[in-house]
């Protein structure tokens, strides 16, 4: 085994490999940073290159767009408050609140080292606990997704807004929107009315692009907004200072750990895992007020995660051949064009390939590293444009993702729609991630729980009775409630004590 351990890292380490290695991450990057494409988009657009390139180099060249595009997401969710993809929507939070007090080169440097350090601890982890990991994954069914997903919204919920009731409409807004189209149990046509362009339901790329750039081009519109940010753009204030640093290593650790443990639960871990380390960190800080206004720890968890989760999901594909989402799905097929099955026996019969892969993976992050922490002052410069010139762009950017991702105008439209309720919402001092939750979650939601009732007959009791999943649903209501028991006991032994000092 360290025989074909060693065998697997050199043939990484030649400069054919390591040339198409960075051509990877500098693809992927680049994908991660037009909004619309997504790594997804990108991936399966590209694979028809790889057809006559041989196994090894056609899979390092899509493992490294597959980490490049789950990187490059950040940068225009930091600079300009437009997600690259979905699972950089949390960064947006407190990233391009940075960026409009001056800080966007530290955010932006937080989030290319909060990526390598998570890159570095999923590789690790994936290297030596790939099997058991992945054959604890496969006990997760329809009813397990359904209830992880309801935990992750009741759970997440108060993130960001102190009312959980708003934020519990928010949800159920969200929820209801992404349940246009056809409904694919019984075939019949949900909330389209009559249109042809809402039966495939609404895409949610257009839906973010509204709710996050339009809705701030409307807003600098509104306030005249022409001064660009003013900072210091020299290289050492472009990096995060001794205190940033300082706060952001234990969410880095942390969101490494956690997006890699929920990379192995099928559905959309790299977005639940954003959200999960935001939330996290936002309980463990010592100034929770911070987070929304630019607290760096809200850029360094939720990247970190992002990171974590993409390698973790790569756990289940490489030892047991089963993808858990969309994206490994696509790696999946990679594969198998290159005539390798992952799985059991992929260590066994291409040892070389799978340990060079591994290592290439890690030689990847360092890639990225490398070459993105220089191009920080080059993007912090993007944000220092004044509004007139920066946001005319960002409605470019907007349209052009809108658009691209069915070649439809119509998505154009419903973007232009989400525009101006994120605008509205703003004008509420309401934050839209709540509904953000709801529109990606709402679909495996309904799948999961549609499965459920059929394999067991419409027997709700199995998502109690069903270990796993009765063991989340318990600890997502005592969750829940437990801050409302807690506010009524102190309101109790408040009135308690004035009764007392009264008598």
């Amino acid at each position: 085994m360290s025989e074909q351990i060693i065998e697997g890292i050199l043939a990484a380490f030649t400069f054919k490999h390591l040339l198409i290695c960075l051509l990877g991450v500098a693809l992927g990057t680049l994908v991660g940073v037009l909004p619309g494409l997504g790594p997804v988009g990108a991936i399966s657009m590209l694979l028809p290159i790889t057809f006559s390139m041989e196994p090894l180099a056609a899979l390092i060249l899509i493992a490294g767009i597959y980490f490049g595009g789950m990187y490059g997401g950040s940068t225009t969710s930091i600079l300009v408050n437009v997600p690259g993809e979905a699972a950089s929507v949390v960064t947006t939070l407190d990233g391009y609140k940075m960026t409009q007090k001056g800080r966007a080169g530290a955010a932006l440097s937080i989030a290319a080292i909060g990526s390598f350090v998570a890159g570095t601890i999923g590789v690790i982890l994936l290297t030596f606990m790939a099997p058991p990991l992945a054959r604890m994954a496969l006990k997760f069914g329809p009813p397990e997704y359904f209830s992880i997903v309801l935990v992750g919204l009741l759970v997440l919920s108060r993130m960001t807004d102190k009312s959980l009731i708003r934020s519990y409409l928010l949800i159920a807004c969200g929820i209801v929107i992404s349940v246009i189209g056809i409904d694919p149990v019984s075939g019949g046509l949900r909330l389209t009315f009559g249109l042809p362009s809402l039966f495939d339901g609404l895409d949610f790329i257009p839906v973010i692009m509204g709710l996050y750039g339009l809705s701030e081009v409307l807003s600098a519109w509104e306030n005249n907004d022409t001064k660009p940010v003013k900072a210091d753009l020299s290289f050492r204030k472009l990096l995060p200072t001794k205190n940033e640093f300082k706060r952001s290593t234990g969410p880095m650790v942390r969101g490494g750990l956690l997006g890699f443990i929920m990379g192995l639960i099928p559905g959309p871990a790299s977005i639940l895992s954003t959200y999960a380390s935001y939330g996290l960190e936002k309980r463990l800080s010592k100034h929770p007020e911070e987070f929304g206004e630019g607290a760096i720890e809200g850029v360094a968890g939720p990247e970190s995660a992002n990171n974590g989760a993409s390698t973790g999901a790569l756990v289940p594909l490489l030892s047991l051949g089963v993808p858990f989402s969309p994206l490994p799905a696509i790696l999946l097929s990679a594969f198998m064009i290159q005539g390798i099955t992952p799985g059991p026996m992929m260590i066994q019969d291409h040892p070389t390939i799978f340990w060079a892969l591994i290592a290439s993976m890690y030689i990847g992050n360092v890639m990225l590293l490398i070459l993105n922490l220089p191009m920080v002052g080059l993007f912090a410069k993007i944000a220092h444009l004044r509004s007139a010139v920066l946001m005319p762009i960002v409605l470019i950017f907007c349209i052009v993702g809108a658009f691209s991702v069915r070649s439809s105008m119509a998505d154009v439209v419903i973007m232009v729609i989400f525009g101006a309720l994120g605008y509205l919402l703003r004008k509420a001092k309401m934050e839209p991630s709540p509904l953000v939750l709801g529109v990606m979650l709402g679909p495996t939601l309904e799948n999961s729980f549609n499965q459920s009732t059929l394999i067991f007959k419409g027997d709700l009791t199995m998502f109690l009775t069903r270990p796993i999943s009765g063991t989340l649903l318990i600890l997502g209501i005592l969750v829940t409630v437990w801050p409302l028991i807690m506010k009524l006991v102190r309101m109790l032994t408040s009135k308690n004590k004035h009764t007392a000092a009264k008598e």
